[in-house]
């Protein structure tokens, strides 16, 4: 959809490498991580700010729609093109080349198209990390693009915490460069503008380079096992962890029934941790850590651990059915094996959702409950952030037949109802904005806030940019 004489315009730009026409090459660029698949004109691979700046520059003066992508792990379609093969994606995955570490700033200047892994591969020796934790391995520039929670929010944050600077692209005519880099973390002389393209899924700008906030790697860990009495009993025991352990607990994660006997089943190489391989109805994955070598004259984290559990386990009426103390990396194994569990465990239906810490479970209860007369044949595999209130609330049909496009629908606005309408929760906790779920947006966003949306749009990126209307 896009002419030859574009490409060839294009190549000069970005070299013979920049560009891909081609649709084997294109292949990986046009499918998402669960289930979308696109039509792509063709791919742009940019080494550097100022080869986005310039093919960004050209394409809108030349009409061509653009859709950012970093490392394509998104889930909700919200990097990859759609299905006309007008759109342009443009590529993070070359722009790995800047990495620079100020040890005394405890900050890091990177290109965009860095995954996490590599970032916290080579940060380890320096004792410091990107303290944002996935099952995923994405790249850093759309973890900025979509503000990334993960599984220690409880203790560090998300991405639009950890970021201190941002250099950001505009989808103008001139391709505009944006230089919001600063290592500063106090700078109260006006509006914080790089927070302007945090978590807006790259429709304002791309984010090419960014100056993120590192902490101290943990030295000591000790994580546990615990099983709840009941649903009621999670919000009290949180409240004792919280008020015995303080800074300490780094992680409080919440794994049902259905989705950890999906983990052991896809990954055989789990462990069964569970006596006579009896999985709980409800468990909880609890960490906790600190950033220094253990001491000869303080008690060791697992005994610190065991401790809080033993006094939470004499209170009146207890919260506790069962803990246990474990190895860390067995117990986080199991944890960062649900998401692929759950997906092969049938046809999923995926939902990203948060609430008040007390409502996450009351949701998931209700959901039980209701769900079977609503929806025959479909089950509940939840699982998520019980310490900051987000619940990846996913369904599963055994049937996949059952699940055409009208089923799904009728499935999200009910549930999407419930949780925003009943519950006062959001429709998307950490996942961010795509096309599968702005509809969504468009019906429960304020129309004040879609206007100045669409206002800022037109200051920053007036260019068809990214796959989300925000105005």
């Amino acid at each position: 959809m896009v002419s030859e004489r574009h490409k060839v315009a294009l190549a000069e730009i970005l070299g013979a490498q920049g560009v891909v026409g081609d649709s084997s090459g294109m292949a990986a660029y046009e499918s998402g991580a669960r289930y979308d698949q696109g039509r792509a004109a063709l791919v742009l691979r940019p080494r550097d700010t100022a080869a986005v700046s310039a093919c960004v520059a050209y394409c809108v003066r030349e009409g061509i729609s653009l859709v950012p992508q970093s490392g394509n792990t998104g889930l909700v379609s919200g990097s990859t093109p759609d299905a006309s093969g007008t759109q342009a994606v443009l590529s993070l995955d070359r722009m790995t080349r800047i990495f620079d570490l100020d040890i005394d700033n405890r900050s890091l200047h990177v290109d965009a198209g860095i995954r996490l892994s590599d970032i916290n591969g080579r940060l380890e020796q320096s004792g410091l990390f990107f303290p944002v934790d996935l099952g995923a391995d994405p790249r850093i520039g759309g973890m900025l693009a979509t503000n990334t929670g993960g599984s220690r929010f409880l203790r560090y944050g998300d991405v639009r915490k950890n970021t201190l600077g941002v250099k950001v692209v505009l989808a103008d005519e001139a391709g505009t460069v944006v230089d919001l880099m600063s290592g500063l973390r106090k700078n109260n002389t006006g509006v914080d503008w790089k927070q302007l393209f945090v978590g807006t899924s790259g429709t304002f700008g791309i984010v090419t380079e960014c100056v993120l906030n590192l902490e101290r790697l943990p030295r000591q860990v000790s994580t546990a096992y615990l099983v709840p009495r009941t649903a009621a009993a999670v919000m009290p025991l949180l409240r004792m962890m919280e008020e015995r352990l303080g800074s300490y607990l780094s992680a409080f994660e919440g794994m049902s029934r259905n989705a950890i006997g999906a983990a052991l089943a896809h990954v055989p190489a789990l462990r069964n941790p569970f006596q006579n391989g009896d999985v709980p109805d409800y468990v909880i994955l609890a960490e906790i850590s600190r950033s220094w070598a253990a001491r000869a004259d303080e008690q060791p984290l697992d005994a610190v651990l065991e401790t809080v559990l033993a006094g939470i386990w004499e209170e009146d009426g207890a919260p506790l059915a069962d803990a246990f103390v474990g190895p860390a990396h067995e117990m986080w194994a199991l944890r960062h094996a649900l998401s692929e569990g759950v997906k092969h465990a049938g046809r999923l239906v995926a939902f990203d959702l948060s609430f008040r810490r007390a409502d996450v479970l009351a949701f998931c209860d209700w959901m039980k409950a209701e769900l079977p007369r609503e929806f025959a044949g479909v089950d509940i595999f939840d699982f998520g952030h019980i310490g900051d209130g987000g619940v990846h609330f996913n369904l599963v049909a055994g049937n996949a037949s059952q699940v055409d496009a009208a089923f799904e629908q009728r499935l999200r606005d009910w549930v999407y109802s419930v949780a925003v309408d009943r519950f006062g929760g959001s429709f998307s906790a950490e996942h961010g904005i795509g096309r599968k779920n702005q509809a969504y947006y468009d019906r429960y966003t304020q129309q004040k806030n879609k206007d100045l949306a669409a206002g800022l749009k037109r200051l920053t990126s007036p260019g068809s940019l990214g796959s989300v209307c925000f105005g």
